[in-house]
């Protein structure tokens, strides 16, 4: 009887360190995303994409994880090579552009970047910059350049209509000026035309302010001279007023 109770303990005791193992073994197959991620299984049954968890058999799968959080692609255009504006005034401009791979599009970003890659700075930035740059090149001929300083939000709109949708599995959320200024006349080319009339633009505009401004100054001297003369007028009486006054008393 003793027996038969050990041998039934022990087959219990059996049982339950294989059902613990096969947990184990069960628990280590899972694989949980963390926020901003999803996970790419390989192999068996072909490319899956899961994203909250999935379960990953060795030797029949590899799984990677792909960051699909937003990413700051940087745009910048400076000196001789500044945006051109619709008045030929080239500026400095630093656009920030933010990109995510879209969640419906993964299989295919892993497909053709790979998920290591997918979210990579440079890699981002080696994909976007040329369509990024032209869609800059073709909004900034549409706006002056005093236009663009005080229109940064319909240029914002402009370049996202501009770029669209078709970004090879990636969704372009926002994008902002994060710089702008007038690219300094000692960087622009005269024999460039371009530029020269960009710099004929810059000193026409900048001729008529000085001469505006040389106006208001002048006005603002003939007043205060106007308003000093006035105040010696009126001292002039007042003192006269006295003297009178003092003669008809004595």
């Amino acid at each position: 009887m003793n027996f038969i109770l050990d041998t039934i303990g022990l087959g219990a005791l059996i049982g339950l360190v294989i059902f613990v193992g096969i947990l184990i073994f069960f628990m280590r197959m899972v694989r949980k995303t963390s926020p901003g991620e999803v996970l790419v299984r390989t192999g068996i049954g072909g490319i899956k994409v899961f994203h909250s968890w999935g379960i990953l058999i060795p030797v029949f799968h590899k799984m990677e994880k792909m960051d699909i959080s937003l990413k700051k692609v940087e745009i910048e255009r400076s000196g001789s090579d500044g945006l051109i504006c619709n008045d030929n005034i080239r500026s400095d401009i630093k656009v920030a552009f933010y990109v995510r791979v879209s969640k419906t599009e993964v299989m295919q970003v892993a497909q053709s970047i790979g998920c290591a890659r997918a979210s990579h700075p440079e890699q981002l930035h080696l994909l976007f910059e040329a369509k990024f740059s032209e869609a800059l090149k073709t909004v900034g001929k549409q706006f002056n350049f005093v236009q663009l300083y005080n229109e940064r939000e319909n240029f914002r709109d402009e370049i996202i209509r501009i770029i669209g949708s078709d970004l090879n599995g990636y969704a372009l959320d926002n994008c902002h000026i994060d710089y702008l200024e007038q690219t300094p006349v000692e960087y622009l080319n005269e024999k460039n035309i371009l530029d020269a009339q960009g710099i004929k633009k810059i000193t026409e505009l900048t001729a008529q302010e000085k001469i505006k401004s040389n106006l208001i100054e002048k006005e603002k001297e003939k007043v205060i001279t106007k308003q000093n003369v006035e105040a010696r007028e009126a001292r002039q009486r007042l003192r006269e007023g006295r003297w009178l006054t003092g003669v008809e008393a004595s």
